[in-house]
This record gives C-alpha cells, structure tokens and sequence, in this order.
C-alpha cells in the first residue's frame, strides 16, 4: 500500500476531556475511506486534529512521509489536505465565484487540475449561481461549493465531515456521485456521514469509533457482516 496518511497512538483533549484514545489509521494514495460511529464519539475531533485544529494532541501524524502532528493548520493545508466541515463554513457576505477563487492554489506537486471553469463543470448548479452570495444559496448548494473551495486547492487528500446531513434525498445521490468523481482522480478522501448503507457502496474501507477508539478497520462487507457490531454502534 502506497500509504498517504499514516496516524499512531493518536491522543486527543480539549482541556482535561480525552476524545480520541490511541487511535491508528492509514490511509494510501486514492483511496477512499469511511469514517463512523454514533454522535460525539470523536470523528469531528479526529479530522480537526488531523488539520492541527486541536492544540493538545499526542501521538504521531505523518503525511506524505513527513511528520505533521505539530504543524499549523495553515502548513497542513498546503502539504496538500483540505477539510470539509461540517457546517460548511462558506463565507456568506462573498459570491459563489469569490469563495472558489480566493481558495485556489496549485497542489503540492504543483499541479492545477482543478480549476473555477472545472468545478463548474461539475456542479452546474454553482455556476448558474456563481454571482450569488453565500447566504443565498440552498444547503445542498452551500455543500457543493464547500467541497468544490476543497478541490480548488488541488489536495492529495480531502476530508469531509458529514457529508450529507440535513440534505435533500437528490441533493445528496449528487454528493455521492462527487466522491465517486473525487475518487477517480486519484484523490483519497475520509469522509463522515450517518448513511453507512450508501458509503458502504463507494467506500474502499471503513473505521468505526467508539468513544474515541477504533473499533473496527476493515472492508465494507466486512462489516456489513457483523450485523452485532452495526447495531451496537450505529443503530442500524
């Protein structure tokens, strides 16, 4: 495995709360991984971390064979991850062209695959509104520009926090058609989202937390067979 992302023992604490507890996840070059468990077991504290948004971590973080647990947000960003929050956090007050362009940069190989014209390519609908604010748009179209300002950045590895919650069933099927495009340009991606039926479709692995833990690592079908663990831990 051409590994991107490498994590060991990974401690994570706002204060004297411990979120994450000795976690270990691998991810390599393309691959495309789903990260679950039920609200409040760490995923959201796992992908800020990984984005150095949390002051007190332990363990090791190693990107592209460089150590980055100790590295501002700003210095990850440009190794090449870029984050979709969950809360989209577009800038309401600019255009939908604005937010895109003021995210672009090459990637860290100094490619430029993607571009305003190609990710409006993509999502039609954001180029339809592309002289409108922010505040103006839909949720769903507020998702497709937050994960388009991701792609603007040319990264070798996106992480996106919920990925289709409060969104439309349409809107959404459209969020998953972007993964599967995300994916086949080589991009790796750990994304969250409650739908672990649909991520299990597109997704080469999944982890599983549980109060900050891993729980499982492995194939969709693996999972999916260990119907005591999906119930436990996801309800479903």
């Amino acid at each position: 495995m051409n590994v991107l992302l490498e994590v060991s023992g990974l401690d994570a604490f706002y204060g004297a709360s411990r979120i994450l507890h000795g976690v270990d996840i691998a991810v390599a070059r393309g691959e495309q991984v789903a990260l679950i468990g039920r609200n409040g077991m760490g995923k959201t504290t796992l992908l800020r971390a990984l984005m150095g948004l949390v002051p007190d971590c332990r363990g090791e973080v190693s990107f592209a064979g460089r150590d980055i647990r100790r590295a501002a947000p700003e210095t990850i960003a440009r190794a090449g991850l870029a984050l979709v929050p969950e809360g989209r956090g577009i800038f309401a007050s600019l255009s939908v062209t604005e937010n895109l362009t003021m995210a672009a940069r090459p990637g860290s190989d100094g490619r430029r695959t993607w571009t305003l014209a190609r990710i409006f390519e993509l999502f039609p609908r954001l180029h339809q509104r592309r002289n409108n604010g922010g505040h103006q748009l839909s949720g769903g179209e507020q998702q497709m520009l937050t994960i388009g300002r991701a792609l603007m950045t040319n990264p070798d590895l996106i992480l996106i926090d919920e990925a289709t919650e409060g969104l439309a069933p349409l809107v959404a099927r459209d969020i998953w058609t972007t993964l599967g495009v995300i994916r086949g340009e080589g991009i790796a991606t750990i994304v969250v989202d409650k739908d672990f039926r649909s991520l299990a479709k597109i997704v080469d692995r999944v982890v599983l937390l549980a109060k900050g833990a891993v729980m499982f690592d492995g194939a969709p079908g693996d999972l999916t067979s260990r119907p005591e663990l999906l119930e436990r831990h996801l309800g479903v």
